[in-house]
């Protein structure tokens, strides 16, 4: 006689002692699991939310609007950005043994010119708007520095952030020691500084010579994607025997216009004022 079969469920599962067993839950890679013996008085606990998953009713669900940048959000988000690009420095200086080679050799002759200037660090920049918040010359000018390039000798580097109190940023990026073909250095940083993720050209290149400092600048417009935020980024750089930077003054209002309606006059001229404010002799910059 066979022997006698448990109570069946409506599944066909075998029934317990306290009725009907609860359905399966499914295998959920975040699910907590049990604890050997230990009796769920509950039934199991629910699932939690994977990962970055956000709750019912948090900024991002399905059916709520995203939160709204505000223009103070916009400059952070804008400043991450900024800084980048003056890491893509880097970038564009290494990129110069390969443009020398392309073309076959160094893009100037005779000798290198003589150490006579050097880029400083002023605690304040255009007319003391700007205030020198971060210097990481020792650092992420390593990159700089240790990078070989025939065109150049005994280059030094200078990485800075400044800001104002309106909420501007002033990046900086650039090298200073005995530069062989200052326009070529000067228009291969402008090109490193868009090889970075997410920055394309708006406005192409073009040459300025701000009256009364001596010097041509170059300068473009970038848009920048970082973070879902999409920036307007005017950019300058100058080259000359002894110094070649790329500076970048972002702000707001600049960071909201259309690319074509930048004034780039206004970019070009703050560059050669930054130039003028932190270019100086050797000699005099060592003995001060």
């Amino acid at each position: 006689m066979p022997p006698p079969q448990p109570p069946q469920g409506p599944y066909g599962a075998p029934q317990g002692p306290y009725g009907p067993p609860q359905q399966p839950q499914q295998n959920h890679p975040y699910a907590q699991q049990p604890v050997p013996g230990q009796q769920q008085p509950y039934g199991y606990p629910p699932a939690p939310q994977p990962w970055g998953a956000p709750a019912p009713g948090a900024p991002g669900w399905p059916g709520m609007p995203p939160p709204r940048r505000n223009k103070a959000g916009l400059v952070v988000g804008i400043t991450l950005g900024a800084l980048v690009v003056a890491g893509g420095i880097a970038f564009g200086v290494s990129r110069l043994v390969d443009e020398v080679d392309k073309a076959g050799g160094i893009p100037s002759v005779g000798d290198f010119p003589a150490a006579e200037y050097r880029l400083t660090v002023p605690k304040k920049l255009l007319d003391d708007e700007y205030t020198l918040l971060k210097d990481s010359s020792s650092t992420d000018g390593k990159d700089i520095e240790g990078t070989y390039d025939p065109t150049i000798r005994d280059a030094k580097a200078v990485v800075t952030q400044y800001t104002s109190e309106s909420g501007g940023t002033l990046v900086i990026s650039g090298m200073w020691g005995r530069i062989k073909g200052p326009e070529f250095t000067r228009d291969k940083i402008l090109e490193g500084a868009v090889q970075n993720k997410g920055m394309t050209i708006a406005v192409p290149a073009r040459e300025f010579t701000p009256a009364g400092y001596g010097i041509t600048v170059s300068c473009q417009v970038v848009r920048s994607k970082e973070g879902g935020v999409t920036s307007t980024l005017p950019m300058c750089a100058w080259g000359d025997d002894n110094t070649a930077s790329f500076v970048a003054v972002i702000t707001a209002e600049t960071a909201l216009q259309d690319p074509q309606e930048v004034d780039l006059d206004k970019a070009a001229l703050d560059t050669a004022r930054v130039r003028a404010e932190s270019r100086k002799p050797i000699a005099a910059a060592e003995a001060g």
